[in-house]
C-alpha cells in the first residue's frame, strides 16, 4: 500500500455513521427510533439533512450509511434514492473504528485511490457554503496523502465536546482555506482546562468528519490496528460470497470496540485539521436543541404553542395532546410525550443519560 498522489479515479465517497442511540435526548429519542431519524429542525429528520447536504458531493450511488439492523427498514424508506446495497448493517454498535473501518475497505475494493468522507448522521450545519469550502480544502488534503479532519472554532469553553490541537504548520493554502498538521486529540476536558484551550486559539472541537484517501487509511489500519484491518478484510473478501452474513457476525463478535480518533487519527503521523465556521452544532441534549429553536421575548423555546406567565429561559418539547403552561420558573427543559415526561434543570441536561441507564435495569419499554 503506497502514499496517495493525486493518481487517476479518486472520486469522492461519503459515509455516514447511524449508530448512535442519542440517549441525551430522551424521551424523545428512543432505542428504536434515535435522534438521527427525528424531524428536531425542521420537517427532515437529522440523517436526511445530513444526506441532502452531502450527496451534492458524492451521489446516491457513492453514499453509504453504516446502521444497526433495527434501523435499516426506516433509513431506506427516509432516503428512497439511496441504493440499498449502500445500507451497511453492522451485527451491533462496536465503535467507530469498525463501522468506518468496513465502509472504507468495500470502497477500497473496488476504487482504491477514491477519497472518503465520513459525517456524523445527526449533526446540525447551517453555513453549508462553509462546509463545501472546508470539504474542499479537506479533499486537497486527503489527496497527498494526509487523513484529514475539520474541526470547528469554538465559541465558549464547551466540556462536553472533544478537541483537536492544531499546530502552526500549514500543509495546504489556498483560496478554498488551510489545512495544518494536528497536533492530537483531547477528550472531553474540564472546563479550566477549555478555558485555557480557548485562549491559545490553537484548539478546534472534534465534529467527527473525516475525510481521507481510503488507501491511506487501509495503511493506517494495518499499521496501528493490525486485528482489526485483518478482521475487516476478511469480511470484505467475503462480502460478494453467500456466507458473508456469517463471517460478518463471526469476526464482528470478536473485534475490540475503538474510535476512529483513539485507534487511528491519535496514532497516524500525517494527520491534517481543517478549520471552520459553519454553524455546527451535535443537538447533543435539551439544553443544545433549546438554543436553536426560535425563542420568545422571554428567552423561552418553544416550537409550538405556549401558554406562560413569568417563565423565562425554558424550553418546550410536546409532542402529546396536552396544553403545556409555565408559571414563575426559569431555565427549565420540559419534553412531554405520550408516555414520558421529562422536567430538568438546562445546566444539567448532559444528565439524563443517567435516567436512561436506570431504564434499562427495569422498564426497557420507555428506553
Amino acid at each position: 500500500m503506497g502514499r496517495a498522489n493525486g493518481g487517476k479515479d479518486q472520486t469522492f465517497w461519503s459515509v455516514i455513521p447511524a449508530g448512535g442511540a442519542g440517549t441525551r435526548l430522551w424521551p424523545l429519542s428512543r432505542a428504536d427510533r434515535p435522534k438521527f431519524l427525528l424531524p428536531l429542525l425542521g420537517d427532515r429528520s437529522l440523517l436526511q439533512q445530513t444526506y441532502d447536504r452531502i450527496v451534492p458531493y458524492s451521489t446516491p450511488q457513492r453514499t453509504m450509511i453504516v446502521a444497526g439492523a433495527r434501523h435499516a427498514s426506516e433509513i431506506a424508506r427516509q432516503l428512497p434514492d439511496l441504493p440499498a446495497e449502500n445500507i451497511i448493517i453492522e451485527p451491533y454498535s462496536n465503535g467507530t473504528g469498525p463501522a468506518i473501518g468496513l465502509a472504507a475497505l468495500l470502497i477500497r475494493r473496488s476504487k482504491p485511490n477514491a477519497i472518503m468522507g465520513s459525517f456524523a448522521a445527526d449533526h446540525v450545519i447551517t453555513d453549508e457554503a462553509a462546509f463545501g469550502s472546508a470539504l474542499q480544502t479537506a479533499q486537497k488534503a486527503a489527496r497527498i496523502g494526509w487523513l484529514t479532519t475539520i474541526g470547528l472554532t469554538p465559541t465558549r469553553p464547551e466540556t462536553g465536546y472533544g478537541y483537536i490541537e492544531r499546530t502552526d504548520e500549514k500543509v495546504i493554502d489556498d483560496a478554498t482555506g488551510a489545512a495544518y498538521r494536528a497536533a492530537g486529540f483531547s477528550e472531553k476536558p474540564s472546563l479550566e482546562c477549555a478555558s485555557q484551550f480557548l485562549a491559545t486559539g490553537n484548539y478546534l472541537w472534534n465534529a467527527s468528519m473525516f475525510i481521507w484517501n481510503v488507501d491511506r487509511l487501509a495503511e493506517e489500519l494495518a499499521t496501528h490496528q493490525p486485528e482489526l484491518f485483518e478482521a475487516l478484510d476478511r469480511i470484505v473478501c467475503a462480502w460478494p460470497e453467500v456466507d458473508r452474513q456469517d463471517v460478518l457476525t463471526r469476526e464482528w463478535v470478536a473485534l475490540k470496540s475503538v474510535t476512529i480518533d483513539q485507534g487511528i487519527m491519535e496514532q497516524c503521523d500525517r494527520f491534517a485539521v481543517v478549520p471552520a465556521e459553519m454553524g455546527w452544532s451535535d443537538v447533543g441534549d435539551w439544553h443544545g436543541l433549546g438554543e436553536l429553536l426560535e425563542q420568545d421575548a422571554n428567552q423561552n423555546s418553544v416550537p409550538r404553542q405556549l401558554l406562560q406567565h413569568d417563565a423565562s429561559g425554558c424550553m418546550v418539547w410536546s409532542t402529546s395532546n396536552r396544553l403545556v403552561a409555565l408559571v414563575g420558573v426559569e431555565n427549565l427543559a420540559i419534553v412531554d410525550t405520550p408516555d414520558a415526561l421529562l422536567i430538568l434543570n438546562r445546566d444539567r441536561a448532559q444528565d439524563v443519560r443517567r435516567i436512561v441507564d436506570q431504564l434499562k435495569d427495569g422498564l426497557e419499554d420507555f428506553a
